[in-house]
């Protein structure tokens, strides 16, 4: 039987930022619970113990935003709105049945909408955790402003939450993407049937670079 042809979606560099920024956000999420409920307090021990998690919590955002800002800086032109997205957004029905519509570029829609939500969360949590960063800047700062910064802090830390929660689900609900994650190549049917319009930009590439190379032969 004849295997079938793979194409590259993610690069090794792209896959390792990625599982960066999950593994930053599953402990942030956790040790945040942790802060945010008194009894999931538990959950800060994540870090090792409750003080060290308050000492560690704000270094491994920074470490979590900075990573993002490498995969907005890399996808974001991706992510902007297009016409067909409108038809992705108006066929929703469908998309829930397992029914791909329009001629989807790299990312769909609910794609696009996970990327820009994901971001402005982000931009407010680290803006927010900067100001009530204790021993570093909080005293910079009036208290009026640290009690706004903390409930925008943490209504932004469970916003983000569940776009995670939905990111997560729509990854495993649409079979082959994790793996394109985890494996950085997806088979050419499933590009083809996922994100169409992408699928062809990468056979013109492919096509392009033997063209190239044969010339230079």
């Amino acid at each position: 039987m004849k295997k079938e042809k793979m194409i590259q979606r993610y690069s090794l560099m792209e896959r390792l930022n990625h599982w960066t920024v999950a593994f930053c956000f599953v402990t942030l999420a956790l040790s945040g619970l942790g802060f945010f409920f008194p009894s999931f307090n538990w959950l800060m021990n994540i870090y090792g113990t409750p003080q060290l998690a308050r000492i560690l919590h704000p270094f491994f955002g920074v470490v979590m935003f900075v990573s993002f800002l490498g995969m907005f800086f890399r996808y974001w032109k991706h992510n902007l709105p297009e016409k067909d997205d409108l038809v992705w957004a108006k066929n929703i029905d469908k998309v829930l049945t397992n029914h791909e519509v329009g001629d989807t570029g790299r990312y769909n829609f609910g794609q696009k909408c996970v990327f820009w939500a994901a971001i402005s969360c982000l931009v407010l949590l680290m803006a927010s955790g900067v100001i009530i960063w204790r021993p570093w800047f909080a005293d910079f700062f009036p208290i009026p402003l640290i009690r706004l910064a903390l409930l925008v802090h943490s209504l932004a830390g469970i916003g983000l939450i569940l776009v995670i929660i939905m990111h997560v689900y729509a990854a495993t609900w649409a079979k082959g993407s994790i793996d394109a994650m985890t494996g950085g190549k997806v088979p050419a049917s499933w590009a083809k049937y996922h994100h169409p319009r992408w699928y062809r930009e990468e056979l013109a590439k492919q096509k392009q670079k033997d063209e190239d190379e044969r010339k230079a032969g």
